[in-house]
This record gives C-alpha cells, structure tokens and sequence, in this order.
C-alpha cells in the first residue's frame, strides 16, 4: 500500500459537505458536516461496527467563568485489507452550559456533540477534509503564517526549546532576547 493512498482517496470535501462558519472565534472558517465524514469512513473501511469502530475512553467536564464544557476521549479503529489499526486517538468538547443574554442555555446534547468532535478529529489523522484543514496553513489556532509561496508552506524543523542553547537560538530567531522578555 502506497502510504498516502488513503489520506489522497479522502482528503478532498465536496462543497454540499462544507459550510462557512458565520459567527464566533471561528467565523470565515469551513465546517464539514459530520455525516460526510461518517459516510467516508463507512466507503474506505466498511459500515461501523465491521470496518471501523471507537471506543470512549473518558467523559468529563470542566467549568470555566460559570460555563462549562463536556469533553470525551476516544479510541478510533479502522480495518484496512484483513488488519486492524492500532489506536487512533481523538479528544472532542461541546458547551454542556453557556452564558447567553436570557441566561444560561443547558444543552442536552453535549456528549453526543463531543463524541461527533472526537470523531472528526480522528479523521483528520486519517487525512479525512485534509483540504479544508490544510489550505494555505490557516487553521482556528493562528493566523495565516504563510506567504502563499511553496517554500514557506514546507514544514519546518522544531527548534530545541528545553535547552539553554535551544531557548537562547530560538529568542534570537525570534526577535527577541532575555533583556526585552
């Protein structure tokens, strides 16, 4: 098996399966509905149960600023040819109770959502809407940190920042020093 065979079958997310995010931290982002991926792990590994499973690890919650979030880890499994996978691992969160202007809005759904966050995230290390993810290095995490040019899109080495050495090169690198930090 070519090692990007299956990442280059399901990287690509038809429009019908995309939505701009409207509103929030992550307004202008894509959105790629659940479903799609769930019908692209049944196409690559076969119906849920036979070619592909998870299991949940752990359900918790935390409260932040009278809100509170619901978080689940999970175990993902696909099978490819007569072999199972090791462990793909994906954490996902949803607002079980949120600070709205009316009050508090309780959601029922929270773990349901947050094993559908799971989910997703153990696609993407499958490459599952790896475009979407992917494009021009843009993601929810940070500012476009690319020109556009090929050569800043390569992945760049990660710099020792344990050391001395390591911490003093990278503030250098950086701009910075030890007298402005």
């Amino acid at each position: 098996m070519d090692n990007l065979e299956i990442y280059n079958k399901v990287r690509e997310v038809p429009e019908e399966a995309k939505k701009t995010i409207q509103a929030g931290r992550t307004k202008g982002f894509t959105d790629i509905n659940p479903m799609w991926r769930i019908k692209t792990l049944t196409e690559q590994f076969g119906p849920c149960g036979f070619g592909w499973y998870f299991t949940v690890l752990n359900r918790w919650v935390e409260r932040e600023s009278g809100e509170v979030a619901a978080f689940v880890d999970i175990e993902m499994y696909v099978k490819h040819g007569y072999e199972w996978s090791k462990p793909i691992y994906g954490v996902g969160g949803s607002k079980l109770a949120t600070k709205e202007k009316s009050g508090t809005y309780v959601s029922d759904e929270c773990y349901k959502m947050a094993t559908t966050d799971a989910i997703s995230v153990c696609c993407k290390h499958l490459g599952i809407g790896a475009d979407v993810y992917y494009s021009n290095d843009k993601t929810k995490y940070g500012e476009n940190r690319s020109s556009g040019h090929p050569e800043d899109r390569k992945i760049k080495p990660v710099r020792d920042r344990t050391s001395v050495t390591g911490i003093r090169t990278y503030w250098h690198e950086s701009g910075c020093s030890h007298e402005k930090a």
